[in-house]
């Protein structure tokens, strides 16, 4: 509002505001609106990165494993020796 009041004052009245734009207060902040419920974590194999999927936070161990392995499809070979994950980080699968 202070660069252009008076074109901002026409869009507070078409957004359907009511009174006048530099009389309305700041709006709060809300840390909880903040917050990242979903998180982007690395798959790799055998050490090497291959592809990345998007969890929830609160999400389970054995879930996350298996949407690494789905997300994963034929890059996935030989037998699973370990399965490795760090909440929140990465998921490593060990496998010969």
């Amino acid at each position: 509002n202070p660069v252009a009041p008076h074109i901002t004052e026409e869009l507070w009245q078409t957004a359907g505001f009511e009174g006048r734009l530099y009389q309305a207060a700041w709006p709060e902040f809300e840390e909880e609106k903040t917050v990242e419920s979903v998180v982007e974590i690395g798959v790799q194999v055998n050490g090497k990165m291959r592809v990345t999927i998007n969890v929830s936070k609160d999400e389970t161990r054995e879930n996350v494993i298996a949407m690494a392995k789905e997300a994963l499809g034929d890059k996935l070979t030989g037998n699973i020796v370990k399965e490795i994950y760090v909440p929140g980080r990465i998921v490593n699968i060990v496998a010969k």
